[in-house]
Formats: structure tokens, C-alpha cells, sequence
């Protein structure tokens, strides 16, 4: 009987938890609707950004491949602590989910950029390398 009990209780539990794992729907002004679509932003960036580095990774020598994988572990890392730094001061607060993703949706991006700039250089050309080339002396 205890055992049919929790396993009634583990049902409703999953049951729950799928509710709550709601779409975005942008319509929704509540916190924490606010949450779940900065989330799926953040989602929808992480998939192009790993996209692209699996683009550029593909196409590069063992060499540059090893010297990618270095920066783009240490990139994740700052991006990461980075986020962590900018979205202290809501730490604790409902607002901080949302903070976080759209911090991590930001510097995602931005890698995006200069990810697909690192792609169009031609051969040992470092100077195209830059994404943010044409916004100097703005």
C-alpha cells in the first residue's frame, strides 16, 4: 500500500513539474512568465552559438581547433562569471532568473558575432577577425 502511495505521489509530482514547464507567451506580463521567455532566449541563442562554433571548429586544423576549444571554454567561463557578477544585486529576488538569461542571451550573441567574423577571414588575416570594426571612432 506505501508503495502504491508513492508512486501515486511521484505521478503527481512529474504531473506538476510538466505543468509548470509552460511556454513563453509574450502576451503575459507576470515575472515569472517574464522568466520562462528570457529563458527560451537564452535557449535559442545557445543553440545558434553552438551552431556556429561546431561550424567553425569543423573547418579548422588540429592546431586551431585545440587553440578554439581553449577560448571558448574560457570564454563560457567568463561569460558565466560575468553574469554572475552583473546580476548580484537581484540575487534572491524574482527578477533574477530573467536578469541572468538576458545577461546570458547578450554575451551569447556577441560571441555569435565575433565567432561568424572569426569564419569569413581569410587565411592569416587577424584584422577581419573583429566584428565590431565598423563601430571604431563612433
Amino acid at each position: 500500500m506505501r508503495r502504491t502511495f508513492l508512486y501515486a505521489c511521484l505521478i503527481v509530482l512529474a504531473a506538476t513539474a510538466t505543468v509548470r514547464a509552460q511556454e513563453c507567451d509574450r502576451s503575459d506580463d507576470s515575472q515569472q512568465m517574464m522568466n520562462i521567455c528570457a529563458g527560451e532566449d537564452y535557449q535559442a541563442a545557445d543553440g545558434r552559438l553552438n551552431k556556429a562554433y561546431q561550424d567553425l571548429i569543423g573547418s579548422d586544423d588540429a592546431d586551431d581547433k585545440r587553440l578554439l576549444q581553449t577560448a571558448q571554454r574560457a570564454w563560457i567561463a567568463f561569460r558565466d562569471a560575468e553574469c554572475a557578477h552583473t546580476t548580484a544585486a537581484s540575487q534572491g529576488g524574482s527578477i533574477h532568473a530573467m536578469e541572468v538569461s538576458q545577461c546570458l542571451t547578450r554575451l551569447t550573441n556577441e560571441r555569435i558575432k565575433q565567432l561568424a567574423a572569426s569564419a569569413n577571414c581569410q587565411g592569416d588575416d587577424a584584422s577581419c577577425a573583429s566584428p565590431d570594426d565598423s563601430d571604431e571612432g563612433e
